[in-house]
């Protein structure tokens, strides 16, 4: 079974649209957040939470499954899904970006990208048909082509040479990409510079993949940059195809994306600011290990209905994150996590009910929505 993406609704005004991607692991309602699951593991959550809490999809790390524990444990284990014990959509990128953070641990040439693991020092090579080969063996239901993300700032003739390698790789990932039960995205880049990302945009559509990643934004960028870019890149996307905007996962991102035509998202943030003791909430983010939340005996959200405000108050959390305990993390990650797709499901049912704003006041608001 191929993947399949369809559009439902449409904002009555702007160019947000709810779909649905069917995949061999069920269907994936748009817009949508994909919390991270590097590793094969979203930090400080089970398969079973995350069901609990309404995700339809993750993503894992190529880079990282290749180190560790390598592309055939997860092969001969019956793929990602049996791995992990999740079945439902999987998402894995291609190892570009984290290969790129590298820095002075990678050379890129036109033929691929050398390496070396942040792990042990050992030297690896990363082409295209290997970014592809290494996700089939994995099997996840949506595979993104190689391509070299640059961080900004950037020199205009680096980034044009970078978005034209992207180009020649993905071509190079659809002539070896086999699994017809995978859908492979291109992913477009070119930096802040919109005729640059206009340039991407076309050339993949032209190849007629079934979805596109939009990356190389939120690295580093003014947002004005960024939202730029962006409207760049969806303007020359086809309307049939699902836009993933790669990395990016603050609520007023959402907004911002799904307002200019994104459909899918994933960022590390939710889980990540968690180990921090930072919230989200409907009136913005708290930082729940601060000393003004010892005796506060309110849930984190008080308009959030998840497991965890509906059992746990602000001074309990606390005190866990300040003793070090293991469960005041998970709490906070669990939290996070269901704010956040949560807050998806208001979009697209606001989308669906032609009451979207596309405005970051009506936060609040949208987070609410059941």
């Amino acid at each position: 079974m191929s993947m399949t993406f369809r559009v439902v609704a449409r904002a009555s005004r702007g160019f947000a649209r709810a779909g649905e991607i069917v995949t061999p692991h069920g269907i994936i309602r748009t817009p949508v957040f994909m919390p991270v699951g590097t590793q094969g593991s979203v930090k400080g959550m089970s398969p079973e939470e995350l069901r609990e809490i309404g995700a339809e999809i993750i993503l894992a790390n190529t880079y990282h499954l290749y180190l560790r524990p390598g592309v055939e444990v997860v092969r001969d284990a019956g793929g990602l899904h049996s791995f992990m014990d999740w079945h439902r959509g999987i998402l894995t990128d291609s190892g570009g970006f984290q290969v790129a953070s590298l820095a002075d641990l990678r050379s890129v040439t036109n033929d691929g990208v050398e390496f070396r693991s942040h792990i042990d020092g050992s030297r690896h090579f990363l082409s295209p048909e290997k970014a592809v080969a290494i996700q089939e063996a994995l099997g996840a239901d949506i595979a993104m082509a190689l391509d070299e993300c640059v961080r900004y700032p950037a020199d205009r003739g680096y980034v044009r040479d970078a978005m034209r390698r992207t180009t020649e790789w993905a071509k190079r990932c659809k002539a070896a990409h086999r699994r017809e039960d995978q859908a492979l995205f291109g992913i477009v880049q070119g930096g802040v510079f919109p005729d640059l990302r206009e340039e991407s945009a076309k050339a993949l559509a032209d190849m007629d993949f079934p979805g596109y990643g939009i990356g190389g934004l939120s690295v580093g960028e003014p947002k004005e940059f960024m939202l730029e870019a962006l409207e760049h890149a969806c303007a020359h996307l086809p309307e049939d195809k699902p836009r993933y905007l790669m990395g990016v996962g603050t609520p007023e991102d959402f907004i911002e994306g799904v307002s200019r035509g994104v459909d899918m998202f994933d960022c590390v943030l939710p889980t990540r600011v968690a180990r921090h003791g930072t919230a989200f909430t409907a009136a913005g983010r708290i930082i729940v290990r601060d000393a003004a939340y010892a005796r506060d005996f309110s849930p984190l959200d008080p308009a959030c209905d998840c497991r965890v405000c509906r059992n746990y108050t602000r001074a309990y959390i606390r005190h866990l994150l300040k003793a070090g305990e293991m469960l005041g993390l998970r709490l906070v990650s669990y939290h996070n996590l269901y704010f956040l797709i949560r807050l998806m499901r208001g979009i697209r049912a606001s989308i669906v009910a032609g009451a979207f704003k596309g405005t970051v006041q009506e936060i609040g608001d949208l987070c609410g929505s059941k």
